[in-house]
């Protein structure tokens, strides 16, 4: 069992809880909210992150408890610290969904086989396209390079990422 610190804006709030059991992984987040509403608690690691859920007040403090299959938790690599943060910032950012293995989104083998092995990546749906944001940070690989002028790079929530819209075909938007 592995131990991290729980943060708010760089302070630590509580406490995040890693432990491996057979192919799954449990992680706990236990913390005093900073203030009221929705708050979630996400996963950061060293290559991505994972949002594990809304946390659910009780008895003064606030937790959660959820297990993750290896596929869905090895993408963001070794866990960090976790994270709180508004549950309304997601809504706010476009209703962004978490996926951990973005390949199975697809059907086109060239896109499927660009996104293999992709860290955590967030995807929503417009019509009958999707959109797929992939972190971006300065100075590390950029995110599927060969569509590089087809890219926009936004921040959401805390976080800088390079934005490809695909349309229903799986070709890229202009």
């Amino acid at each position: 069992m592995d131990k991290f610190p729980l943060l708010w804006e760089g302070k630590a709030i509580g406490e995040l809880t890693v432990e491996q059991e057979a192919l799954y992984t449990w992680f706990e987040a236990v913390c005093r909210l900073p203030e009221g509403g929705l708050w979630c608690a996400w996963i950061v690691g060293d290559r991505g992150e994972l949002r594990l859920g809304v946390l659910e007040p009780s008895a003064g403090r606030s937790w959660i408890r959820r297990k993750f299959s290896r596929r869905m938790s090895e993408p963001i690599g070794t866990p960090v610290r976790g994270e709180v943060r508004p549950a309304s910032a997601v809504a706010e950012s476009g209703d962004w969904e978490t996926v951990a293995s973005p390949e199975l989104l697809f059907r086109t083998p060239w896109l499927r086989q660009q996104l293999r092995g992709t860290v955590v990546v967030l995807a929503r749906r417009r019509g009958a396209g999707r959109t797929l944001a992939l972190p971006y940070e300065p100075g590390r690989p950029f995110p599927l390079p060969s569509l590089f002028c087809l890219a926009r790079v936004e921040r959401i929530g805390e976080r800088y990422y390079v934005l490809y819209t695909f349309d229903r075909d799986e070709s890229p938007v202009f």
